[in-house]
């Protein structure tokens, strides 16, 4: 059962406020920041090549100091903060962007000395006394890449670009609409059983029309892009995404969260699937079983889908195909391998 309204703007107003105050605080003032908001046993989720962290010390010297110590004038917006609960936990997702100044190397990414947006995913469980109990996080860090003026993959067929806030819209937090939310959450849902009907040969086979605005946005990741329309994103990620995983299974998720306008669903992996053909991201098939760590942000408008922001650790998967993205940047950096 969802939790009520005003439980879903409790839990809302609170991480939204919280994970502000951590992007904000100064450095000595950080830990007492992050154990506001999060519990001392906190498990964190996140993308390569920070993943699994276990407890909250481990959060903050693992992913919060460095990432906050690389950015000068460091803090986070939210353009979409949304709240339901699934299989029993109280969840609270949030998408949006870390900024700053790019000032000090992170996680061997050279620093720019420019204004960066980190675009991001998140989805967060909430424990018994209020504070979040288990994170799982996906910051872009293939377009911190492509920002600091490094790109190790071939061009991305999709544009590349800040992800913009839902319908133009600025506003982060609506009140918690689980009714509308639960009737998009079912519109959703049926938009990905047609995802199903693929019978390896026809997109026709896909019946995706009826889900979607005729000038749907599709916000993908970095080495993917953005596009609109169907044909678009056709062109820039279906065709390319079905001849890479042909046998990709989908809907193994840790999240489904209905509210107002937006519905929210992830996994850890959502998708497994082998790499069996050519072309995602420029790369030759490998025949290697993957596991994709992926979100998906959807608007939904007068019954159709009329946005979807899509974070997904491309950096993972990557690796899993065989490709370190860091490994080659050292080497461009003047650090290769010496040896097997």
């Amino acid at each position: 059962m969802a939790a009520s309204s005003a439980d879903g703007d409790a839990d809302k107003q609170r991480v939204d406020a919280g994970l502000r105050a951590l992007a904000a605080a100064p450095a000595d003032a950080r830990a007492q920041a992050a154990a506001a908001i999060f519990a001392p046993e906190c498990r964190f989720h996140i993308a390569h090549p920070f993943n699994d962290l276990a407890g909250l010390d481990a959060g903050l010297d693992g992913y919060f100091t460095p990432l906050l110590s690389s950015l000068h004038h460091a803090a986070r917006t939210h353009a979409i903060v949304a709240t339901d609960t699934f299989e029993g936990a109280r969840l609270v997702a949030v998408m949006g962007h870390w900024h700053g100044t790019f000032t000090a190397d992170l996680v061997g990414i050279p620093a720019s000395h420019k204004a960066v947006w980190i675009r991001f995913g998140e989805i967060h469980r909430i424990g018994a006394d209020g504070r979040i109990a288990e994170s799982w996080m996906l910051p872009d860090m293939l377009d911190l890449i492509r920002q600091a003026g490094l790109w190790p993959l071939a061009p991305s067929l999709g544009a590349e670009h800040q992800w913009p806030a839902p319908g133009g819209n600025t506003r982060a937090l609506s009140a918690t609409d689980h009714a509308a939310g639960h009737a998009n959450l079912a519109l959703v849902r049926g938009m990905h059983a047609a995802l199903g009907t693929f019978d390896g040969t026809s997109l026709d086979s896909m019946d995706l029309a009826p889900w979607w605005t005729p000038d749907f946005a599709w916000y993908g990741p970095a080495g993917i892009g953005t596009c609109f329309g169907l044909e678009g994103f056709r062109t820039v990620h279906q065709i390319p995404f079905l001849a890479a995983f042909p046998d990709r299974r989908g809907g193994q998720h840790i999240a489904r969260i209905g509210d107002g306008d937006f519905v929210v669903t992830g996994g850890w992996p959502s998708v497994t699937a082998t790499h069996s053909g050519d072309g995602f991201c420029g790369m030759p098939a490998t025949g290697r079983s993957v596991g994709m760590r992926v979100m998906d942000f959807y608007r939904c408008e007068s019954g159709l889908i009329a946005e979807n922001w899509v974070p997904l650790d491309i950096t993972h998967l990557l690796l899993q195909m065989g490709y370190d993205l860091f490994a080659r940047i050292a080497h461009l950096r003047g650090h290769p391998r010496t040896s097997l």
